[in-house]
């Protein structure tokens, strides 16, 4: 884009770096959610929890389940 098209955008440069900012904080954060240390982590505290009693096994299933589904999703395909 020639000069002329960017002074016609300038008046939405800020709306254009917020939504460029969003972008990478949600790239981001899916980045995080998805990260296998991250899963490892948590699935090692959800044992824990339940070796401490403070969830049980039923509870303990539904949230490992979902942290390797997470797993999986996560997983580049190869």
């Amino acid at each position: 884009m020639g000069l002329l098209g960017e002074l016609l955008l300038l008046p939405a440069a800020p709306v254009r770096g917020t939504f460029w900012v969003l972008q990478q904080v949600a790239a981001e954060a899916e980045r995080q959610y998805y990260d296998p240390s991250t899963i490892a982590r948590e699935l090692a505290l959800l044992e824990r929890r339940l070796e401490a009693g403070e969830i049980d096994e039923a509870e303990f299933d539904r949230r490992e389940d979902e942290l390797l589904d997470r797993l999986e999703r996560g997983a580049p395909t190869p």
